[in-house]
C-alpha cells in the first residue's frame, strides 16, 4: 500500500502561483510515476500533469502546458506542483495519484489516464477568485 497526503491548496486571485506538495508514504519503492489530477464541481476528474519517477519524464495537461511544472524530491518521496498564472477556470479539487506499472518509455496518453494509476490522495482545494 501507498499513502499519499497532499498539502497546499488554498484560495487566491487570478495572476496567483502556488505550489502543491504529495507526500507517499508506506511502499514507495513500487512507485514508479506520480501524477496530478483536478476536478471541479460538477465536471470529470481531468489530468494535469504526470513525471515518472525512474526518468523524470514530464507529461502536461494542455490547458496547463507553460504555467504548471511537476517536479520530484526522491529523498523526501514528494512531488510538487507549481501553478503559475492562475485562472479561476483553475478552480478544483487537486488529487495525487501514484502508479506502480508504468514503463520507461510511457507517455502521455498513458499516464493522463486515471486508470493507470493505483493509489490516490484525499485531495487539496485550490480556489481562484478572479
Amino acid at each position: 500500500q501507498v499513502q499519499l497526503n497532499e498539502s497546499g491548496g488554498r484560495e487566491t486571485q487570478a495572476g496567483d502561483s502556488l505550489r502543491l506538495s504529495c507526500t507517499a508514504s508506506g511502499r514507495t519503492f513500487s512507485v514508479r510515476a506520480m501524477g496530478w489530477f483536478r476536478q471541479s464541481a460538477g465536471a470529470e476528474r481531468e489530468f494535469v500533469a504526470a513525471i515518472n519517477w525512474r526518468n523524470g519524464n514530464t507529461f502536461y495537461f494542455d490547458d496547463v502546458k507553460g504555467r504548471a511544472t511537476i517536479s520530484r524530491d526522491n529523498g523526501k518521496n514528494t512531488v510538487y506542483l507549481q501553478l503559475n498564472s492562475l485562472k479561476p477556470e483553475d478552480t478544483a479539487r487537486y488529487f495525487c495519484a501514484a502508479n506502480t506499472r508504468a514503463i520507461l518509455t510511457a507517455g502521455y496518453d498513458y499516464f493522463a489516464r486515471s486508470g493507470a494509476y493505483d493509489y490516490w490522495g484525499q485531495g487539496t482545494q485550490v480556489t481562484v477568485s478572479s
